[in-house]
């Protein structure tokens, strides 16, 4: 799943945030948008889990910031 936060400034602790999520989910892919607007999380644990991993590592946001993305999965790749 991809999920979209909205950011409000910048993001201090981005480091954080990926090895955060990335040890619930050693695949995920953690990034910024060029705008830096927008904080982009591809991983497989669900909305209220992300919520909290990403408050637990410093950048406090509210489930309201947080938009998950349809699967654009043609599953050609069998994952």
């Amino acid at each position: 799943m991809e999920f979209h936060i909205r950011l409000i400034g910048p993001v201090a602790g981005l480091a954080a945030i990926e090895e955060a999520i990335q040890a619930a989910d050693p695949s995920a892919l953690v990034d910024v948008d060029p705008s830096g607007n927008t904080l982009r999380i591809a991983t497989s644990i669900d909305a209220v889990q992300l919520v909290s991993l990403v408050c637990g590592a410093g950048l406090p946001i509210t489930p309201d910031r947080v938009r998950q993305l349809p699967s654009i999965c043609c599953g050609g790749c069998s994952g």
